[in-house]
């Protein structure tokens, strides 16, 4: 059944044309997004959302290069749902991953790619720095053959055992952004900001929130300082 025009669900799906406006901030304001604090080197896997693939995270990868990262796309092909084969093939990225820097990776999940994020960060602790998501709808159940599956809803909702950050925005028009709320814990945290869901990878503050995350040292995470400039634009 389509949705009406007085539906909310169809303003809100409406509302993700805005990612045009986002695409063209980022242009715009690449060159200040250059000053956020700077990265020391360590890689990071960046995982695109359902329906997409690496090259939708191509702006946020070449942004966290020009950062001092080392950002890796996901090489899986376009994001069709969830699949147990795809995890497989993530955990065997991981750990090549791992295993070629010898050290931690960080993890950037967008919408589902930020799931795979949570749930690889859960089996691999010590391989896993810290993970970002954006727009992630992991506190939103699992539905298998049409019905939720609780035990797998609760799963997905627990926070993993690393730092973690869940950038989420109320302008979301695809999915709902209550869900993507991390539980609040000492090594977890939220941060809100204007953005579509399709805009996300092109939202400057997105951008800087994402580096300003990673750069932090390993083993001193503290949550994102909404002092300074920073309180006129995340909540």
């Amino acid at each position: 059944m389509f949705s009406s025009a007085s539906d909310p669900i169809f303003w809100r799906a409406w509302s993700e044309f805005g990612l045009v406006a986002e695409y063209g901030a980022l242009a715009a304001s690449y060159p200040a997004l250059l000053n956020a604090p700077k990265g020391d080197g360590h890689a990071v896997l960046v995982l695109p959302g359902m329906l997409t693939g690496d090259e939708s995270t191509s702006f946020l990868r070449t942004y966290l290069k020009e950062m001092g990262y080392v950002a890796h796309a996901w090489k899986q092909g376009h994001n069709w749902g969830p699949s147990r084969h795809v995890h497989r093939k993530l955990k065997d990225r991981l750990n090549e991953l791992a295993d070629r820097y010898e050290r931690r990776i960080s993890i950037v999940g967008w919408s589902l790619g930020g799931i795979y994020a949570r749930e690889l960060a859960r089996e691999f602790p010590h391989q896993v720095r810290q993970v970002v998501t954006l727009g992630s709808p992991f506190g939103a159940g699992y539905r298998v053959s049409g019905e939720v599956d609780p035990v797998l809803a609760e799963r997905l909702r627990v926070p993993p055992p690393v730092p973690s950050t869940a950038i989420y925005s109320r302008f979301d028009g695809l999915v709902p952004w209550a869900a993507c709320r991390e539980q609040e814990t000492p090594r977890t945290e939220n941060i809100e900001v204007p953005a579509t869901h399709l805009g996300m990878g092109g939202n400057p503050l997105v951008f800087w929130a994402v580096a300003d995350r990673l750069s932090q040292t390993e083993g001193e995470w503290k949550p994102f300082d909404r002092s300074g400039f920073h309180k006129w634009f995340y909540v």
